[in-house]
């Protein structure tokens, strides 16, 4: 079986800067595998390049073995990969409900038509609210993006993206900025996701990553350090050194 998500020799260089240098990473088909590093590994530098934001300077990227290297980001979202940001990337004046209709119609080819609230279209509704419940946000379809919790709009970038039925989903930070209260929410969805998506998590906080991640990949300076179990990462002495700021001889 193909990964869900390749990279073979992953470059891309900025001059004498090289933020990803040679990466070699597989996501296989349902995975929740982590990316974890310190700051200034090339994390976000990697899902960029994983979506189409940036180029690579060499390299290759693939989806379940067709390669994807140059293709632009609509048509990766289009081949079934999503993402979230660090920043949230949300429509705040809109309420969660047309954020997620507009998804659905980039999905559906419609989005091109004049623009109607979501209740126009009985279909699209119906879909959005049924992802809303599902994520526990059916009571805040109404509500103005900016009027929710920061929480619950990490929760609706989550929602937002899996309207659009991905068969990768790349989460980068999804818990920045949010209370430890909240974050176990956050944790209980990923938990309760489609088991056939791959997911991608970039995450600095390490207890949501160890508890939600099977396997985990550590980054450093642009390359990959090692990869492993959350148990063979958290035993990892050169793991503890670069990220964690432990001695080496710990």
């Amino acid at each position: 079986m193909n990964p869900a998500l390749e990279t073979r020799g992953l470059t891309r260089r900025f001059g004498a800067l090289t933020v990803a240098d040679a990466i070699d990473f597989r996501l296989e088909p349902g995975a929740r595998h982590a990316l974890i590093g310190p700051n200034g590994a090339g994390k976000t530098s990697f899902v960029n390049l994983l979506t189409g934001v940036l180029a690579p300077s060499a390299g290759q990227i693939l989806m379940d073995g067709a390669e994807i290297t140059a293709l632009p980001a609509a048509a990766r979202v289009r081949r079934g990969l999503a993402r979230t940001f660090q920043i949230t990337t949300l429509f705040r004046s809109l309420p969660v409900l047309d954020n997620l209709a507009l998804a659905v119609a980039e999905r559906q080819g419609i989005a091109t038509r004049p623009w109607r609230p979501a209740a126009r279209y009985a279909a699209l509704r119906e879909e959005c609210l049924a992802l809303l419940d599902r994520l526990g946000l059916a009571g805040q379809a109404g509500t103005q993006v900016g009027a929710l919790a920061y929480g619950e709009q990490r929760l609706v970038e989550i929602a937002v993206a899996l309207a659009l039925r991905p068969k990768v989903l790349l989460l980068d930070e999804p818990a920045a900025g949010v209370p430890s209260a909240d974050s176990g929410r956050i944790l209980d969805v990923l938990g309760e996701l489609p088991a056939e998506i791959a997911i991608l998590i970039i995450e600095h906080d390490m207890d949501l990553v160890f508890r939600f991640a099977r396997r985990i990949t550590v980054l450093v300076q642009g390359r990959v350090l090692t990869e492993g179990t959350p148990a063979e990462i958290a035993a990892d002495p050169a793991v503890r050194q670069v990220y964690l700021g432990e001695p080496a001889h710990v």
